[in-house]
C-alpha cells in the first residue's frame, strides 16, 4: 500500500516528533493514501514554516501483525469521542501503534469545534459528518509501526 505525507522538506527517517498541538489521533507521524490530500497539506506548512512543499512517498511494508492497531472504518460516534478527545487534550484512553480512520480535515474540524462547544448534540454532530467528504489518515504512535514504512521519493509540489 502506498501512502503519503505532506511536509516542507523531504523526510527519509520518519520519526515520532513531540508535538505542541493536538491532532485527531494524538501524537504520531500522519500519513494517508490520498495524494491530493497530502499535497495540501504539503503546501500549508510549506506556507506556515517556510521551505517548499514536499509530498513524502512510502510503501507500507508487511508484518507488524503484533502491533496494537485502532481502525475507525467510518466517522461514527467513536470515532468522534476518540478525535474529539484528542483534540481537546482530555483523551486518556488506550495507547496504539498505529491508527487508520477518517481526517477530521478544516471543514470537518468546524463541526467537532461547535461540537465540543457544546452548540450540537452528538446526533447533529455525526449528521453533519455524513454530508462531508472525509479522506483517510494512517498514524504512525510508534517506534515499531513506523518500522513498517519504506520511503520511496520525495517530490516537490
Amino acid at each position: 500500500m502506498t501512502l503519503f505525507h505532506g511536509s516542507n522538506t523531504a523526510v527519509e527517517r520518519p520519526r515520532l516528533i513531540e508535538q505542541n498541538r493536538f491532532l485527531d489521533f494524538g501524537f504520531g507521524f500522519y500519513t494517508t493514501t490520498n495524494r491530493a490530500q497530502a499535497e495540501n497539506f504539503a503546501q500549508k506548512v510549506a506556507l506556515r514554516r517556510g521551505g517548499r512543499p514536499v509530498l513524502n512517498i512510502y510503501e507500507l511494508r508487511g508484518g507488524g501483525e503484533d502491533l496494537k492497531v485502532r481502525r475507525f472504518p467510518s466517522p461514527d460516534e467513536e470515532w468522534l469521542n476518540f478525535v474529539s478527545a484528542h483534540r481537546n487534550g482530555t483523551y486518556a484512553g488506550e495507547t496504539f501503534d498505529l491508527i487508520v480512520g477518517a481526517v477530521a480535515n478544516d471543514d470537518v474540524y468546524r463541526t467537532l469545534q461547535v461540537y465540543s462547544a457544546g452548540l450540537l448534540t452528538k446526533e447533529q454532530a455525526l449528521e453533519a459528518l455524513k454530508i462531508k467528504k472525509l479522506f483517510d489518515q494512517y498514524v504512525f504512535a510508534t517506534d515499531r509501526a513506523l518500522a513498517l514504512l519504506q520511503f520511496v521519493r520525495a517530490e516537490e509540489v
